[in-house]
């Protein structure tokens, strides 16, 4: 999963512009430099193939991670010229790579990492077909536009190239006069224009017949997502223990500790002088107030009370009542989802709304949450200044990190100059039908 930024950048194709004969130029050329990639990857097809070969002596080993890396640079080359020309975005499609022992043991390793992900065998695939199939789409348009040229000279060479003893047809017209020599060149205009008006189709085309394979399949998706968010989990629970363990040693504890060493002075003050072990004992009171305070801050930040005592949407509630903005909570649940969900989207619109009053500079806040078609799903609304940018956010990309552990989506609009918007979707199922409504 991944946050979804709504704003519009950019995206605009590199030369999608200009009249369609120029276009078409355009995509010719373009086919020229992807005609150019056929020859090198039929040889780096045939050596990974050979390196492939010859791991069962040993040499392979050494040669298959090098290959591999040119050979997904190519195919890296062709992903990106698609989406620069084409606008037909191609994800790369590899497998995370693993944490590899040293020496000849990683070595092997590595190889098992490259060898078993499907995406190598499908670029192997990719530098096996494309010099056949993609070749003959790239260069298409200007085939068509060289033959349509033929065509239009052909009254001026036939003569010579009857006398040569050539072949005189042009297309289906048998060229043996001026008269079937000028038919050649009408013929040629509609070849040469239909070969220019095809090149950006053409182009799209053979993008098209890429990410049919370059791109990574659902179920490769599948194994990096959860991949990605089984680190992200692990890394957050292990970030979350370390804050806890923290706050417990420098706060808690220490006020434990300190509250039995005043304990220990005031039973040995309390026959001597009984006004200072009294003193002793209303400072050890305080600080177990204060100890206690902590203490329910920390379970407060762990699993709040109210989220597990009334449920999301009055938690929400309480977020908005503690929060400095003007919040406005609408909230219509037919029931309540699983705790770890419900506390997901709880923490993540915690984090909106501390974004809204810490960054955002906005004074009014608008929380809505609801359940449609199995996904728990919120939306907080604010009128800052705008300009949340995923990319630098610390806070977006928490979010993104919590959401995603559940398969959840994070989309974000925030124009300069505001509002911003917060879209969050978590997939669920609610249990009994009990309904809260603001």
């Amino acid at each position: 999963m991944s946050i979804v930024s709504d704003e519009r950048t950019g995206g605009r194709r590199i030369g999608d512009d200009g009249p369609w004969p120029v276009r078409g130029v355009r995509a010719m050329g373009r086919g020229l430099v992807l005609a150019a990639l056929a020859p090198w990857e039929v040889v780096l097809f045939c050596l990974m193939v050979t390196a492939i070969s010859l791991l069962g002596i040993g040499l392979g080993v050494f040669l298959v991670p090098a290959l591999a890396v040119a050979l997904r640079g190519t195919t890296a080359i062709t992903r990106r010229l698609a989406g620069q020309w084409s606008g037909v975005g191609i994800e790369d499609p590899y497998r995370p790579r693993p944490a590899a022992e040293p020496g000849f043991k990683g070595l092997v390793q590595r190889n098992q990492w490259i060898l078993t992900d499907p995406a190598t065998w499908r670029d192997l695939a990719w530098t096996l077909v494309n010099p056949v199939v993609g070749l003959a789409i790239a260069i298409l348009p200007l085939a068509l536009v060289g033959y349509g040229v033929f065509g239009l000279i052909t009254p001026l060479i036939w003569e010579d190239i009857a006398d040569a003893g050539g072949n005189n047809w042009y297309a289906m017209i048998k060229v043996t006069g001026d008269g079937s020599a000028l038919m050649a060149a009408a013929l040629g205009i509609p070849i040469a224009l239909g070969g220019l008006a095809a090149g950006p189709h053409l182009l799209r085309l053979h993008a098209q017949f890429a990410k049919s394979l370059l791109a990574p399949t659902e179920m490769s998706r599948q194994v990096r997502h959860l991949t990605e968010t089984r680190s992200d989990a692990v890394n957050t629970s292990a970030a979350e223990l370390r804050r806890i363990e923290r706050d417990l040693h420098d706060g808690a504890q220490a006020r434990l500790v300190a509250m039995g060493m005043n304990l220990g002075v005031a039973e040995r003050l309390l026959a001597k002088d009984p006004e200072a072990a009294r003193a002793i004992l209303a400072d050890t009171r305080q600080a177990s107030a204060t100890a206690l305070n902590e203490l329910r801050d920390l379970v407060r930040g762990i699993h709040p009370p109210v989220l597990a005592d009334r449920g999301l949407a009055d938690a929400v509630r309480a977020l908005g009542m503690d929060s400095p903005l003007e919040v406005e909570v609408n909230a219509e649940l037919p029931g309540r989802p699983e705790a770890p969900v419900e506390s997901a989207m709880y923490f993540a619109i915690s984090e909106a709304l501390t974004n809204a009053a810490k960054h955002g500079e906005a004074q009014r806040v608008t929380v809505d949450l609801w359940y449609e078609t199995g996904r728990l799903r919120a939306q907080v609304n604010d009128d800052g200044v705008g300009g949340a940018d995923p990319s630098r956010g610390t806070g977006l990309r928490g979010m993104e990190r919590r959401l995603a552990t559940f398969d959840g989506v994070l989309a974000v609009t925030s124009p300069q100059g505001g509002p911003t918007t917060l879209t969050m979707e978590l997939p669920c199922v609610l249990s009994s039908p009990k309904t809260s409504s603001s």
